[in-house]
């Protein structure tokens, strides 16, 4: 059976997208050995051979040679061996070639559903190796279009289509055909139409990643981002660590004049950021969290996880942010409970311990971006 244009197209594929012929021989001589045995012999032993360098497909047929045959379709006498092949012996497996005169319809199905399921296979593995370096990161895209509020971006460098489902879009923002745009890679989907990579504008990684872009300090390591919360489009609080006691990590993440901080909140759109200087004791770690308000005292309950906080009368609005925002950021970023309370509401009710912090507000460092 002679094939020249079936070896051909393999050679195509090969040239037009890289993926080697020999990865679909494989596939191809077990698709085609199972056609065979559906369309004509189930029980025969049989082998499909491919031969690319003289274009043909080649199906031999073995009988094992015995004495006396039980099993015709398997087996075959010494006698009736010799006439096939004189040189037979017993114990020997005889090989005859068959080339059914239909086969090669049933041959040309089979190879070209092999074909395109190991080119789907293949260009989904090209894909995530593409981009599975990338996720968690960010990369510049294109946007292409949009389908029922889902934007679809053109990634840059890849082939790769990248989704901003409205979850990860920020209120507020425009998204306009053939915009370029900046997109936190989240995560790397399978659908019908092959790999999609997740991205998002309102992810707090987002904000993450634009400092560790701006910031030397935090790429070689010396300043630490601890936690990150976010509101997108709102206010965005982040908590960093100097790891270097003679690094300024606050003066590093603000930049000269405030150029870095100012360039990631150019990024942002103008959303706020308040930058919080992390420390492992809890009380002035909570306290420091609801900035830009001053906090007089904090008192923790271990077991729940929870805080009260005093803050002066003048001050409790802030500390609380409009629709609870900044304290609900607060929580968020330090992982407790917090609950808030005016001095005076506090006078009223039962004294208990705490740990004062009336200085605090002014040894903090913290900034804030209003």
């Amino acid at each position: 059976m002679i094939n020249k244009d079936f070896f051909q197209a393999l050679e195509d594929l090969e040239a037009e997208k890289g993926i080697k012929k020999e990865y679909f021989l494989e596939a191809l001589t077990n698709a085609l050995t199972s056609a065979y045995k559906k369309n004509y012999e189930q029980g025969r032993k049989i082998e499909v051979k491919l031969n690319p360098e003289k274009n043909t497909i080649r199906i031999f047929a073995y009988r094992d040679i015995v004495e006396e045959v039980e099993d015709p379709e398997n087996q075959i006498s010494l006698q009736d061996a010799k006439l096939i092949k004189k040189t037979a012996k017993l114990g020997d497996q005889l090989s005859e070639e068959f080339s059914p005169k239909d086969f090669g319809r049933i041959a040309a199905g089979a190879a070209k559903q092999v074909i395109t399921q190991k080119l789907r296979e293949e260009e989904r593995s090209l894909a995530y190796g593409e981009l599975e370096g990338k996720v968690d990161t960010l990369t510049t895209g294109i946007i292409r279009r949009t389908e029922s509020d889902i934007i679809y971006i053109e990634l840059a460098g890849t082939t790769i289509e990248g989704v901003l489902l409205p979850q990860d879009q920020v209120p507020g923002e425009s998204y306009n055909i053939n915009d370029r745009t900046r997109v936190y890679i989240k995560k790397l989907r399978e659908t019908a139409h092959g790999v999609q990579a997740l991205v998002s504008r309102a992810h707090p990684n987002f904000v993450k990643k634009l400092f560790e872009l701006e910031v030397p300090e935090i790429q070689a390591g010396i300043i630490e981002i601890k936690s990150v919360s976010r509101d997108a489009g709102k206010r965005t609080k982040i908590a960093i660590y100097s790891k270097d006691e003679n690094v300024d990590a606050l003066g590093a993440c603000v930049g000269q004049k405030g150029v870095r901080v100012n360039s990631i909140v150019s990024s942002l759109n103008g959303e706020k950021i308040d930058i919080v200087i992390y420390t492992e004791d809890i009380f002035e770690y909570i306290a420091r969290a609801l900035s830009p308000a001053k906090v007089i005292s904090v008192e923790i309950d271990e077991a729940a996880k929870k805080a009260m906080v005093i803050v002066p009368d003048d001050k409790l609005s802030l500390a609380i942010g409009k629709n609870g925002i900044n304290v609900k950021l607060a929580a968020k970023l330090t992982g407790w409970k917090i609950d808030v309370k005016s001095e005076s509401k506090a006078n009223a009710s039962a004294t208990v311990t705490t740990t004062n912090l009336d200085d605090i507000g002014d040894l903090f460092g913290d900034i804030n971006l209003d």
